[in-house]
């Protein structure tokens, strides 16, 4: 099942105070320190819709990475944005923000833990993602398999054209992070699709979702790079609207909204993977004799 989408994603124009967002409400830059780079997504998700973001550009010198989660605070209704989503917004109530790390992103099941319950159970599976940085710090579980998550497997990741998370599908083809043209893209591009490269490095993709469970209830669902890290958060409300959070935080300095098509592909969307099919690599599309908007689209989408 596709969730069924046409909304176009943005960032929350309501967002810390060193967020800058561009024009288009798609890119957010923290423009000074290394927190208040809280930002959230303009509209609540269905249940399947995810809010998947590229790292733009880094900034050497802070400690820590882009934090993700799902929140029921309207950002309408706060008083002010909090200065951290962990643990801040989380204190707030209502809210699973997880700090993404350079290793060990992927969920660790435990039997026996009960996570099953709300606010509790988000807390306690922000403690198993990665290293659990709950106020970026450190301790941990290392990265094992993703429950009963079938993703991962190698011998279907380069062949399958979606992503299946429970009864939801997620057209591969924007989940992959692209790297930069030069002379090792085509190297790089296959580490990304592999996950080699850390999921903290410019170009990787980012997003977040939940899955209804039944009872009122949902899973969140962290994507990295194209692959499902497993439920990092279970038994959470979904009978409110859920917003993405997005985290500008430490060494993370911008991120760019990445548009998700889940219907029939748009016109411009079959023509480039046209294109693509043909050519060796995508940075080979410099040889054709086409428009340079056409090359550009071909190159970075």
């Amino acid at each position: 099942m596709e969730p069924l989408s046409d909304q176009f994603m943005e960032f929350h124009p309501i967002h810390g105070t060193n967020v800058r967002l561009d024009h288009s409400g798609t890119q957010a830059t923290r423009v000074e320190s290394f927190a208040n780079g809280v930002c959230f997504s303009k509209h609540p998700l269905n249940p399947g819709e995810i809010f998947l973001v590229e790292i733009e550009d880094k900034e050497l010198g802070w400690c820590g990475h882009l934090r993700v989660g799902l929140t029921a605070q309207d950002p309408r209704n706060l008083e002010v944005v909090p200065e951290y989503s962990l643990p801040d917004l989380m204190d707030l109530g209502d809210s699973w923000v997880f700090a993404i790390t350079r290793n060990h992103n992927k969920i660790i099941e435990e039997l026996g833990a009960g996570a099953e319950g709300g606010e509790g159970a988000g807390e306690e599976g922000g403690q198993r993602l990665g290293r659990g940085e709950e106020q970026d710090g450190a301790g941990g579980q290392g990265d094992g398999g993703g429950g009963d998550n079938t993703n991962s497997k190698p011998k279907t990741f380069f062949t399958d054209t979606h992503l299946y998370i429970e009864n939801f599908r997620i057209p591969r083809d924007k989940l992959v992070g692209r790297s930069r043209p030069g002379r090792f893209s085509h190297i790089l591009d296959d580490l990304y699709k592999t996950n080699a490269l850390p999921p903290t490095a410019r170009r990787s993709r980012i997003g977040v979702l939940y899955v209804p469970k039944g009872q009122g209830l949902a899973d969140m669902h962290i994507v990295i790079n194209g692959e499902d890290m497993g439920a990092s958060a279970k038994g959470i409300p979904a009978v409110q609207p859920l917003y993405a959070v997005v985290d500008v935080f430490a060494a993370t300095k911008c991120v760019r909204v990445v548009q998700v098509e889940y219907g029939f592909s748009s016109l411009q969307t079959l023509c480039r993977k046209a294109i693509q099919k043909h050519i060796v690599h995508r940075m080979a599309i410099d040889w054709l004799e086409l428009p340079e908007r056409l090359k550009h689209l071909c190159k970075y989408e």
